[in-house]
């Protein structure tokens, strides 16, 4: 490669792994595997070796990744660097770094231990007590400050038994995989996006500006290093974790401490054989000096500290053969393809199955039932298919298409608008049949008290709900329910008995929030019902009569018409007419009860969008603006609100979430 070949492709190598870097980092949002980005750092590392005249101070290889984000908190700034390690991916470069050890240092000690896959975290504990919480930020000037999050991490010592004068730890928050699991169940259910991966969902989670919701999700972390201690004096790495563990607080589970280079590739590969049997992901292995006199006689670069290395394990693939697309139906409507292939061995663990995502992912690899697939892991636990061996495929071999109806109730099933999901369009559908009565149930629709998710699942499981009107017939089973003890005792069963019956008055927008129809939430459903009136002038809408209503376009306009043609609809209506539940609006006519307020509108509301509560306020004779300012009345704060927020509360503005401005829209 000739100098403006290589100085060319340095360029956008740099360009692509700033972008990658920045996904990774400051998005929680990757496109590309570990690996996939280890590989264009190396080429370029190589290349910038080769022309060494340019390299530059700004290049992806002589700085840490990331930045500190002020939106997410206050920054803090870095007593000790929270830097990146230098990745190997060989046995020959793990042999050369204990050999270049051993050159540097008398008879030195290593400890191998696992790479979590997560993101770090130092804390900072004063005569015992933890003081702040630190997110790695840009790894040398700033951090987040996230200490009300890190306080209801589980894993995150508030005290410390044995406290000393000063001490700073770091870490790596993390995710199980059962809590990413059933984080995602819980995203879906909402109808909001589930995470990628642990990583970005444990990522996502530290920076919430509500530690409510990072409680709920369930963080964890181990801790990896002592970063400064006043004092006690403490000699080494192992030393540090006995005294850690004495606090109570988790260090990096199975560390092995080694003398030869035979004995560290040992425990690399160990590791490796152990990791799918782990509840988390680990993105490698760690080889440090145990010594931290030699570490600090080593000292760091820029970018990495020199005691230590992390060994990348090669992502492990297998071939073998597809034997069957099996299809399955989420709680959401979804509809998601799943490869059945011959069993094959990956990571510790055997694997038969592995998503394949949607149409696009289909048609993209050209998959094929019969084809011969290279099947990985991703993460070292989620099993995928990388690529199809054309050259292997049998002549028979025809092209997949996902079906245009559903697999369990034979329903129409649309693609969603700008998404490759394919979804049943029947809410009737028995595969969503709980998630759709959960919603219509729920607080933010028809707001039947006690009716519990263990009910409804319950219920749905012994065939008393079929749909959402069978909920208003549940009174004639009452003998039997209290028999069978599916929702307490007489007391119980009857207080469930009378919230039902007492929600058959609730105002109508309600009940078409309830309906679950796509688009269609709390806010539309007033808007809606406060033009129609009721049901029934809703079902006689036509296109344009809907489009005439604020914010409803020609999207959700078409989603309820679709949902009133239904018959399967018309009779669930029908029912619910006959059993007397309330078809009217009771929303009063449009007012000025917040004339002269001045709203701003931050973040990212739940279900609210922007364009929708500005027109709620507006409605109401408020007026929205841009910006905080001390005739700011009312700032309406979502997720990641960020600046605006902070000002509000350094102004002593009042400050609502989504559910107190509907309450107050309401009051």
């Amino acid at each position: 490669m000739d100098r403006n070949q290589a100085e060319a492709r340095i360029t956008e190598l740099r360009a692509q792994l700033e972008y990658h870097s920045n996904r990774y980092y400051n998005m929680d949002s990757p496109e590309i595997s570990d690996y996939e980005y280890d590989t264009m750092m190396r080429e370029l590392k190589s290349l910038e070796k080769d022309f060494p005249d340019f390299v530059s101070p700004d290049s992806p290889t002589q700085k840490v990744g990331g930045a500190a984000k002020r939106e997410a908190g206050v920054l803090v700034r870095h007593n000790v660097p929270m830097l990146s390690l230098q990745d190997v991916f060989s046995k020959e470069e793990v042999e050369e770094f204990v050999e270049e050890m051993k050159e540097q240092l008398e008879d030195p000690e290593f400890v191998v231990e696992y790479k979590i896959d997560g993101l770090s975290m130092a804390l900072r504990y004063e005569d015992g007590a933890l003081k702040t919480a630190i997110t790695r930020g840009d790894g040398v000037n700033f951090g987040e400050d996230v200490t009300a999050n890190a306080k209801v991490i589980p894993d995150v010592k508030k005290k410390l038994k044995v406290p000393v004068e000063y001490l700073e730890i770091r870490g790596e928050v993390y995710m199980k995989n059962e809590d990413f699991a059933r984080v995602n169940e819980s995203q879906e259910l909402k109808g909001k996006k589930p995470f990628a991966n642990p990583r970005n969902c444990a990522a996502g989670t530290l920076r919430q500006l509500d530690s409510k919701i990072t409680k709920e999700r369930g963080l964890s972390m181990f801790v990896f290093n002592i970063q400064q201690v006043r004092g006690m004096e403490i000699l080494t790495h192992t030393q540090g974790y006995e005294y850690l563990k004495q606090n109570g607080i988790p260090v990096i589970d199975g560390y092995r401490t080694c003398k030869t280079k035979e004995e560290v590739w040992a425990a690399i590969c160990a590791i490796g054989e152990n990791r799918g049997n782990l509840g988390y992901d680990i993105d490698g292995a760690v080889v440090k000096i145990n010594s931290l006199a030699d570490r600090e006689k080593l000292g760091a670069t820029s970018k990495v500290p020199r005691w230590a290395v992390a060994y990348k394990y090669p992502p492990e693939e297998k071939e073998t053969t597809l034997l069957d697309v099996e299809l399955s139906v989420g709680r959401t409507g979804r509809i998601t393809p799943t490869a059945i292939f011959e069993p094959v061995r990956l990571c510790g663990t055997t694997v038969s199955r592995a998503t394949l995502h949607n149409q696009d992912f289909i048609d993209e690899l050209d998959i094929r039932i019969g084809d011969r697939i290279l099947v990985y892991k991703s993460g070292e636990i989620i099993p995928k298919v990388r690529k199809v061996l054309k050259e292997k495929r049998p002549g028979h071999a025809l092209p997949y298409r996902l079906p245009k109806t559903c697999p369990v109730c034979g329903a129409k099933a649309e693609r969603e608008k700008d998404t490759a999901d394919l979804k049943c369009t029947s809410p009737s559908c028995p595969a969503q049949l709980e998630r759709h009565i959960m919603n219509f149930v729920g607080r933010g629709a028809m707001d039947i008290k006690g009716f519990g998710t263990v009910y409804v699942e319950e219920l749905v499981r012994l065939g008393y709900l079929k749909d959402i009107a069978d909920i208003y017939v549940l009174k004639e089973h009452r003998e039997e329910l209290i028999a069978q003890g599916i929702i307490g005792k007489e007391k119980n069963t009857d207080k469930l008995l009378e919230a039902i019956e007492k929600s058959k008055e609730n105002d109508a927008y309600q009940l078409l929030t309830g309906f679950g129809i796509p688009n269609v939430g709390k806010a539309a459903a007033k808007a809606i019902l406060r033009e129609f009136g009721s049901i029934h002038a809703l079902r006689q809408a036509g296109e344009e009569d809907l489009k005439n209503v604020n914010d409803i376009g020609e999207v959700s306009a078409r989603c309820i018409l679709d949902f009133f043609a239904e018959e399967g609809n018309q009779r669930i209506i029908s029912r619910m007419e006959q059993y007397g539940v309330n078809m009217e609006s009771k929303e009063q006519p449009r007012g000025s009860k917040w004339e002269g307020m001045a709203f701003v509108i931050t973040g990212t509301l739940p279900t609210l969008g922007r364009k929708e509560a500005a027109g709620l306020i507006e409605q109401q004779g408020g007026k929205v603006s841009g910006s905080v300012s001390k005739k700011t009345s009312v700032v309406l704060a979502g997720e990641n609100a960020g600046s605006k927020l902070i000002k509000a509360q350094e102004l002593g503005i009042r400050v609502v979430s989504e559910e107190e401005f509907l309450a107050m829209l309401e009051d």
